[in-house]
């Protein structure tokens, strides 16, 4: 008995034994853990840029002109920049509070695209040294404040060239908004582009002091056309003018941006301006480090930035020759508009014959040429 009990014992200990060995001979290995993901690299703030427009964006003008060229920047460089703007902001205390404000965003770059906003602004910039600022058609500098400009008067001589001969009274109308040298460039150039090829011309200036507002522009349109203009042009940003002359069957041209959609008949052309190039251009600067304070840009015809357009067929095939002739002359840097003799309206001379003007000059007109009725408003 105590034989067989060990027998069966043993043979249960082997079985047990090669149950064990079965056993783990059958195990699966778990594989390994897999490594923890690499955490994924922060993303990089976007270059925040900001635009300050002194009316409201719309679907024409000098504030729809800009804010092309601000959607050129977004176009340009994606998501690498986030832009904003603030539209309809007033000339003085208003604009000092929106530029600090936009600077206190996180703005690298502010663009102020107003004459009035240069004071306002070149406050703001002295409390903001790390922040770009940059100011349309101003004269005031700073260590990180630059002024950039058109040159519009060179669109507004061609524009005086086609309504000198299209013309039948000799006279012809320009809405000015303020009487400050840049808009007095535009009214003599306009002027003189007229006398180019009709001496007899004259030209009545009706002044609203405003950049923007409708009603105001189409009476000083109205009050122009009552007094024998014919041909209308302007300073001022809608397209309040070129309808009121389209109502009245008069001539007129599109501002800042094309406005040949307005009114057809009326249209004879656009001068506008193209910012884009310099915004891109500016934008781009700072970003790489390359940007430089106390700079002034102005940028015409010969740059792209501005030009007459979408001239109707209702203007002679000579005339637009002519345009053209002179616009070639604009880019090879051969046309200066401004060259004398030029004399004001009181027979004074302001530019010795065979002089072309340089920008100093441009930038102190302060007066009428010859053939501009009426005088300066006082204070200017």
């Amino acid at each position: 008995m105590m034989n067989l009990s060990k027998r069966s014992m043993l043979a249960l200990v082997a079985a047990s034994a090669l149950a064990a060995t079965l056993a783990a001979c059958g195990k699966k290995e778990e594989p390994a853990p897999a490594p923890a993901a690499a955490a994924s690299a922060p993303k990089a703030e976007p270059f925040k840029a900001a635009w300050v427009y002194v009316g409201p964006v719309g679907d024409a003008g000098w504030t729809f002109a800009h804010d092309l060229g601000r959607k050129a920047v977004e176009a340009e460089y994606g998501d690498k920049v986030q832009t904003t703007f603030v539209e309809k902001v007033p000339e003085g205390a208003d604009a000092e509070r929106v530029i600090r404000d936009l600077a206190q965003q996180g703005n690298k770059i502010i663009f102020a695209t107003s004459f009035g906003y240069m004071e306002p602004m070149l406050k703001v910039a002295k409390d903001f040294p790390d922040v770009k600022f940059e100011h349309a058609t101003g004269y005031k500098t700073a260590e990180n404040m630059n002024v950039y400009d058109a040159r519009f008067y060179q669109d507004t001589y061609l524009a005086g060239v086609i309504a000198g001969k299209m013309t039948k009274t000799n006279t012809l109308g320009f809405v000015g908004s303020f009487p400050i040298p840049e808009v007095l460039r535009n009214i003599n150039a306009f002027t003189l582009g007229a006398q180019s090829v009709n001496p007899k011309i004259k030209t009545k200036v009706v002044w609203v002091n405003t950049w923007f507002d409708p009603p105001k522009e189409s009476e000083a349109a109205q009050t122009l056309i009552n007094g024998g203009a014919d041909v209308l042009l302007q300073n001022t940003d809608s397209t309040a003018v070129l309808q009121t002359a389209d109502k009245a069957g008069k001539f007129a041209f599109g501002w800042d941006s094309d406005m040949s959609a307005f009114a057809e008949k009326a249209h004879l052309g656009s001068a506008i301006a193209d910012w884009s190039n310099y915004y891109k251009s500016s934008v781009k600067s700072v970003m790489d480090g390359s940007w430089k304070g106390n700079t002034v840009t102005r940028w015409g015809v010969a740059e792209g930035q501005n030009d007459l357009i979408k001239i109707p067929d209702v203007v002679p095939a000579e005339v637009k020759a002519k345009v053209d002739e002179i616009k070639a002359s604009m880019k090879a840097g051969t046309f200066e508009v401004f060259t004398g003799p030029i004399l004001d309206n009181t027979g004074k001379e302001r530019l010795a014959k065979g002089t072309a003007a340089d920008d100093d000059f441009r930038g102190k007109i302060n007066f009428y040429v010859k053939g501009v009725e009426g005088k300066v408003p006082a204070g200017n």
